[in-house]
């Protein structure tokens, strides 16, 4: 059996080939790849997974964007909805459900088991972007008087319906979290071994109201591929997975590029007109507002304008360029604050260091644009009110980029979500008063 199979192939494959040979060769195509056969093929979706074995559908599912899970799952009758939701995971039920209506949700949670109803239940009444809301109740956790011959024979029999058997959680009649213990220990180590001889006690265990983001950065600093779940009282309540970690820092990225961008994280590539409209119009009338608002600033100095017609050419430059050193800082505080690789212990450092850059950059800049007037009107001290203006506002713009995400983080508003319209503001009002200003009284060395 070819195991690279082109898309095309692949489609062939599930559509025609017989169904035995498909389950046994299922093992060896990832549900991913299938599910991209049936995202470019929806006139073939009903006949493949028709095909396809229930656990095999309910992997594609949990591989599946949110929106797809629920339309995938409504291409079967009752019966095998039943058996297919049997197959998931809690915490991509979970996922789920909690995009639903609850007519909906109500329906599906209807066919599961009651003990399975009521692990999801639970599941979704934490908040969906903190660990518990997205960990998953598969686990296995043993006790430490347990042998290693006992805890084998205990994974014999449960420990295919867990999420993950590499790293094993002890616990104790509380429910408490002692340790953890690797399944390569467990299978090196005599019949007889206690596990409470091999428990490694220092197990970092993540509170079950933290925040999505700063469980992927624990992920990243420790480097694990699970990590347990517990409440205030340290009781084990689930597992969070690499991989579902992985999808959280892809869709925080996401949302970040989008919110510095003045876009919703909600919009697509192929969204329909009408939901891009409604992403982007609010911050586009905003930006017109603030755009009014450093046009005034230019309408103070219109008689000065009118004297001197090159600042009108000049201007758009110390503003443009004042906006793009305030974006450089603000994407970089903005990816320190979200990493959490600006605290308050380099707060100072850091400040201080962007300020350095704004006067360097702002004096290169302001070398280099000066001669360019200078050259350009023939006068010396054109040349220098533009570059001392392109020096200023350089200033303002890599102060403005540190303190406007780090204000917003304050008031508890996303800094990637407004940052970007509040710098740009500075360096455009700003810019254009320095400039204008200086050239307004040092009007009689220009005409």
């Amino acid at each position: 059996m070819k195991l690279n199979m082109s898309k095309e192939e692949l489609r062939k494959f599930l559509l025609h080939a017989p169904q035995s040979n498909i389950v046994s060769y299922m093992e060896n195509i990832h549900p991913v790849d299938i599910l991209d056969v049936l995202r470019e093929n929806i006139e073939d979706r009903k006949d493949i997974l028709y095909r396809l074995p229930e656990d095999i559908i309910a992997d594609i599912i949990d591989e599946a964007e949110v929106d797809e899970k629920y339309e995938i799952l409504m291409e079967f009758s009752e019966n095998k909805q039943k058996n297919i939701i049997e197959e998931m995971s809690s915490d991509e039920l979970t996922d789920l459900l909690g995009k639903l209506e609850k007519e909906q949700a109500n329906k599906i949670l209807a066919k599961m088991a009651d003990e399975d109803a009521r692990v999801v239940r639970r599941l979704l009444s934490y908040a969906p972007d903190t660990a518990a809301g997205i960990m998953a109740t598969e686990f296995v956790a043993i006790n430490g008087n347990m042998t290693v011959k006992e805890t084998l024979e205990y994974l014999q029999i449960y420990g295919e319906e867990n999420e993950n058997i590499n790293d094993l959680y002890v616990i104790d009649e509380l429910d408490k979290l002692k340790g953890v213990i690797f399944l390569k220990e467990l299978v090196t180590k005599s019949f007889d071994t206690k596990i409470s001889d091999l428990i490694h006690s220092r197990v970092e265990g993540i509170l079950f109201n933290t925040d999505q983001e700063e469980v992927g950065h624990r992920f990243e600093k420790y480097g694990y591929l699970t990590m347990p779940v517990v409440d205030n009282s340290n009781r084990l309540l689930g597992i969070v997975t690499v991989d579902d970690v992985m999808q959280i820092l892809r869709d925080e990225s996401t949302e970040d590029i989008h919110r510095l961008g003045g876009v919703d994280e909600g919009e697509k590539v192929d969204g329909t007109l009408i939901e891009s409209v409604k992403s982007r119009l609010p911050w586009l009338i905003i930006n017109l507002f603030t755009a009014i608002l450093a046009s005034s600033v230019v309408g103070i100095f219109e008689g000065t304008i009118q004297k001197v017609v090159a600042l009108a050419t000049f201007m758009p430059i110390v503003a443009g360029m004042g906006g793009n050193a305030g974006t450089q800082t603000l994407t970089i505080i903005v990816r320190g604050l979200a990493l959490g690789e600006l605290n308050f212990k380099n707060m100072k450092k850091v400040f201080f260091k962007e300020i350095g850059v704004g006067i360097f950059t702002g004096t290169s800049i302001g070398i280099i644009i000066g001669l360019i007037g200078y050259i350009w009107e023939g006068k010396f001290i054109f040349g220098l009110v533009i570059g001392v203006a392109m020096l200023l506002n350089m200033i303002v713009a890599t102060i403005a980029g540190y303190l406007v995400p780090l204000f917003l983080k304050k008031i508890k508003v996303d800094p990637a979500l407004a940052s970007s319209v509040f710098v740009t503001t500075f360096t455009d009002v700003l810019g254009f008063f320095f400039f204008l200003g200086f050239a307004t009284v040092l009007i009689e060395h220009l005409i």
